[in-house]
């Protein structure tokens, strides 16, 4: 059966309603799922590597001794780098540099500052990096060395320290890109474990493994649970929900290059949404038919088939002016403008994750190798958050170095807006501190 994908007009007096209920996504919380989080979580915090060890061995299936089999050595990591196939060795260190260079640059911008009053007194902000964090990696049917360099590299540029991975290995069965990208990374220290008991291992430390100060990657439904009941403890990036991309097109794009695009996101998982904007029917209907055409040669097939029935839109708009409205009130993940000029409209763009300028910029660029991070906010949280960055982590601390003669002025505003909120020690404080009137 072909794939059904629906046909919106953005001229219809119900489309907005129906835009917003394909747009929702509420992640349902599992209560059997909250509550084994809860009991794993609350075991490793008591029992440390005893619990890890435990929980690992059951659902990895795999009958380690002791913790310390899951800790690999970096000689392993470098070894296999070593294996890999030259032309994915070679793909691997092109896409880091790329990546690398990239948060460098970002670096730059983000360096602290000071500037001195009239009077002498500092003021500023001094931007330094995380001691520590956790990186977590998918493991089991799906391997994401991709993911690896996206979160590694730009904690290493910030500054971190150390970057300790947690990767689960299902049977034991250590896929060997991801370690080769962990080498390539420059992570400190690889521990094979994964789900809820990796997420607090990272989060309370145990005998052998170290608590971190902040937690990032992608994970299963067990990992975003732990994550969110860690944050407080330490920091996280944040909740990522199905992947989505939008397409504004003016239809000067090959149709077969806009389905593939649609493709591209919607064989991530069922859930996935793939949107195009075009105010050209005709050019609709081509997409259309390129859809047809191509999907019998996915190997993903069905996957696609769902994500696109279920979450897709082929939505034709009075114009690309309303084009980016609606990519605002969206606020995707991905956004491709492929189009004839397509810096006019990126312009006209508040919210997005990445934005793909021109037919050229294929979002699977930006998912490997362009440089620019592929860790992005989903589910319209483009609205008010970013890329994971070289911020993420660093943090900032202010810095305050009053003068003599500044304290006198600031003094006196510090205590009239102290007494105000009835916080006496604060006043008398800010007082001590004033010379006496002549």
């Amino acid at each position: 059966m072909a794939v059904q994908i629906r046909k919106l007009d953005s001229t219809a007096p119900d489309f907005q309603q129906i835009l917003s209920n394909l747009l929702a996504f509420e992640a349902e919380t599992d209560d059997a799922i909250e509550s084994a989080v809860a009991k794993i979580l609350a075991d490793v915090k008591q029992r440390g590597d005893a619990a890890v060890l435990e929980y690992t061995n059951k659902f990895d299936r795999v009958g380690a001794a002791g913790i310390a089999a899951f800790d690999l050595k970096q000689e392993e990591l470098q070894a296999a780098l070593a294996a890999l196939p030259e032309a994915q060795r070679a793909a691997l260190r092109t896409a880091a540099e790329r990546i690398r260079v990239f948060h460098e640059r970002q670096k730059q911008e983000l360096n602290g500052f000071t500037y001195t009053e009239a009077d002498g007194t500092v003021l500023g902000q001094r931007v330094t990096p995380l001691d520590r964090v956790g990186i977590y990696v998918p493991g089991g049917k799906a391997a994401y060395p991709s993911s690896v360099l996206m979160n590694a590299i730009p904690a290493q540029v910030a500054g971190v320290k150390e970057i300790v991975m947690v990767v689960p290995t299902p049977d034991g069965v250590k896929n060997q890109m991801v370690l080769a990208a962990a080498a390539i990374a420059g992570v400190t220290r690889v521990i094979t474990i994964g789900g809820a008991q990796a997420v607090g291992a990272l989060a309370y430390g145990t005998g052998t493994i170290p608590p971190v100060d902040k937690i990032v990657g992608p994970g299963n439904a067990y990992v975003a649970a732990a994550k969110r009941r860690v944050f407080g403890t330490v920091g996280i990036d944040m909740i990522a929900g199905p992947s989505e991309i939008l397409v504004l097109c003016d239809g000067t794009t090959d149709p077969d290059w806009v389905a593939m695009d649609l493709f591209s996101q919607a064989e991530h998982d069922e859930l996935a949404q793939a949107i195009l904007l075009c105010p050209d029917a005709a050019y609709i209907a081509m997409v259309e038919a390129s859809i047809h055409k191509l999907l019998p040669d996915m190997p993903r097939r069905a996957t696609i088939e769902a994500s696109l029935g279920g979450r897709g839109a082929l939505v034709k708009v009075r114009d690309m002016d309303e084009a980016c409205a609606i990519a605002n009130a969206i606020a995707a993940e991905h956004l491709e403008i492929s189009a004839e000029h397509p810096q006019q409209w990126a312009d006209k763009i508040r919210h997005a994750g990445a934005m793909f300028l021109g037919r050229f910029s294929s979002e699977s660029l930006g998912d490997y190798c362009c440089g620019p991070n592929h860790v992005l906010p989903t589910s319209r949280t483009a609205r008010f958050s970013s890329p994971l960055g070289v911020y993420d982590f660093q943090k900032r601390s202010s810095i305050i170095n009053v003068s003599e003669a500044g304290a006198q002025t600031l003094g006196r505003v510090a205590a009239e807006l102290a007494y105000g909120e009835g916080l006496q020690a604060h006043a008398r404080s800010a007082e001590l501190r004033l010379k006496p009137s002549a």
